[in-house]
């Protein structure tokens, strides 16, 4: 435990992506099995307990330290890990600290019922820089700037392998990842994933600039507003089980089961998740909005009714093996003639195709995609046609061309401290559109509704200013939330709004960020609800 503690504590203070991985790298060659494995585990999210959440440790800290104390040291640190570590009372000096893996065991063998007891004894043992280790690995979010990919090309690194080959079989595996350091460090046999529905990295893209491509490479395609996820059943095995994963490789295969049913070849498939919904001559093929899709998100069971008034289905982009036969290193021309002989062998209640789109130029493909206003699209996709399936992003292949954001101004309403890095700054705004029309004051009888929360889009000297003004104009506070002064108006992009019974103003944006610090407009000129509205398109 001891060594982890010191490589989180090296980690947080270190800013050099090199050195990070050098860290990690020489850590996993230094530390015996299985403890590596479970550091592993910890640095990439892996791991789970599940009943030592983050309210389970507020609510030990209330008992052992005064409750209000409590609450404002941890409003003014702005993490819990770290405001642990510093107000738990001293370690025992003659307790004996115990190992890595003797702590997951520990952790893992908690119950709801004994957290309150049990884990105290655990934080007894450590001393400031272990508890601190230990919340983190308990409660997940490790915030020392270390990524899941970062850790995987750090441990590539470590067994000189590639991170690709790391990538292949680590959806298969679990903490402590014994057969993966058997592999990699032992020269052992690879792990054998036949018989199991492995997720594949996916292939990514870069943000399409000017003058990029030559259109005559490329092809085009719409991009989608879903979840992009890979439809996986096994090569062999008597189980052939199918899994859906996400993006970033989590099994969501029991939010919609539908699609795991619908796919009985074995293959690995490359799409997008969506719903049905109404279409009135459109593009989109039946597709709803995303808003009609996050309902479903994060169930872990799905009623009968719900299968029946939210249809999933998956429309597919590629197809990296296919009966066995794995088609990645195949051109993307090649790859979209196997996708399309696949079709009649899927199930079309549960799969489509993804239409490509025909243009002659550049011209009339940006007309095309600025005129595609429906919910269910993003923008397009361009892929190099002779371009192989390959893991990230390599330059040159896949470009995503975002139909431009649509733009709104709001009044800030209140801004809540941040974490991590700006837990000593107002980093997270609320903001709101008029319903009513106000005079040249802000007053004559109209109120402001909330219509979002945005952290991103600014730069960190506007972040000081922002910081700076909410100081100055607080209204009321309400823990680490202050409601200010309506002075202010910023510019908010989005990608879409939706009705929402969970908002007072009965609505909800789609990844709002801050576009424009409006230092100079007056806040009755911002803009009313009707337009916000006027935008839904459901």
């Amino acid at each position: 435990m001891k060594r982890f503690a010191a490589l989180l504590d090296a980690l947080a203070y270190t800013v050099s992506r090199n050195r990070k991985l050098a860290l990690i790298a020489g850590y996993l060659r230094q530390t015996p099995d299985p403890d590596r494995g479970w550091a592993l585990g910890a640095l990439t999210g892996s791991l789970d307990f599940p009943a030592v959440k983050i309210n389970a440790v507020r609510n030990l800290m209330k008992t052992r330290v005064d409750p209000e104390l409590w609450t404002l040291s941890r409003d003014f640190v702005g993490d819990t890990a770290e405001t642990v570590s510093l107000l738990w009372p001293s370690s025992d000096p003659d307790a004996i600290t115990p190992s890595l893996a003797e702590t997951v065991a520990r952790l893992t063998a908690m119950k709801r019922s004994t957290v309150m007891t049990e884990l105290p004894q655990l934080l007894d043992m450590l001393d400031e820089a272990e508890r601190y280790a230990l919340i983190k690995i308990a409660t997940g979010g490790m915030r020392v700037g270390v990524s899941a990919r970062l850790t995987k090309l750090a441990f590539a690194q470590s067994f000189d392998v590639t991170v690709d080959e790391v990538e292949e079989y680590w959806h298969a595996l679990t903490p402590p990842f014994s057969q993966l350091f058997a592999w990699a460090a032992d020269g052992a046999d690879p792990p054998d994933t036949a018989s199991i529905p492995t997720f594949r990295p996916f292939m990514l893209a870069h943000p399409l600039e000017e003058d990029a491509v030559d259109l005559k490479d490329y092809a085009a395609e719409w991009k989608w507003d879903g979840i992009r996820v890979q439809v996986v059943r096994a090569q062999a095995g008597d189980g052939h089980e199918t899994r859906v994963y996400s993006r970033s490789g989590d099994d969501i295969s029991a939010s919609f089961p539908e699609i795991a049913e619908a796919l009985d070849i074995p293959a690995v498939l490359d799409g997008e998740l969506l719903v049905r919904g109404d279409v009135q001559g459109g593009v989109s093929g039946g597709a709803a909005s995303f808003n009609a899709l996050q309902k479903r998100l994060g169930r872990k069971t799905v009623s009968k009714k719900m299968r029946e008034q939210l249809p999933a289905f998956v429309r597919l982009y590629d197809a990296l093996i296919v009966d066995g036969e794995d088609l990645r290193e195949l051109p993307w021309e090649q790859r979209r003639e196997h996708l399309e002989t696949l079709m009649p062998r899927l199930p079309d209640t549960a799969f489509d195709l993804s239409q490509l789109v025909q243009a002659d130029d550049f011209t009339a493909l940006a007309e095309i995609r600025e005129n595609a206003r429906e919910d269910a699209i993003e923008g397009l996709m361009l892929k190099r046609r002779d371009s192989a399936y390959v893991a990230g992003r390599k330059a040159g292949a896949w470009y995503k061309w975002k139909r431009d954001p649509l733009l709104i101004d709001c009044v800030l309403m209140y801004a809540q401290r941040g974490s991590g890095k700006r837990a000593g700054l107002y980093s997270d705004y609320t903001f709101g559109c008029w319903a009513g029309d106000p005079d040249s004051n802000g007053l004559g009888g109209a109120e402001l509704l909330p219509v979002g929360k945005a952290y991103s889009g600014f730069t960190d000297a506007e972040l000081k200013k922002l910081d700076k003004l909410v100081r100055k104009t607080t209204l009321k506070r309400y823990g680490p939330v202050r409601e200010v002064e309506r002075t202010l108006v910023l510019e908010v992009a989005f990608d879409s709004v939706h009705t929402s019974t969970r908002h007072k103003s009965g609505l909800a944006m789609r990844f709002p960020r801050i576009h424009r610090i409006r230092w100079d407009k007056p806040v009755h000129e911002a803009d009313r609800i009707e337009a916000l509205k006027a935008l839904i398109r459901d």
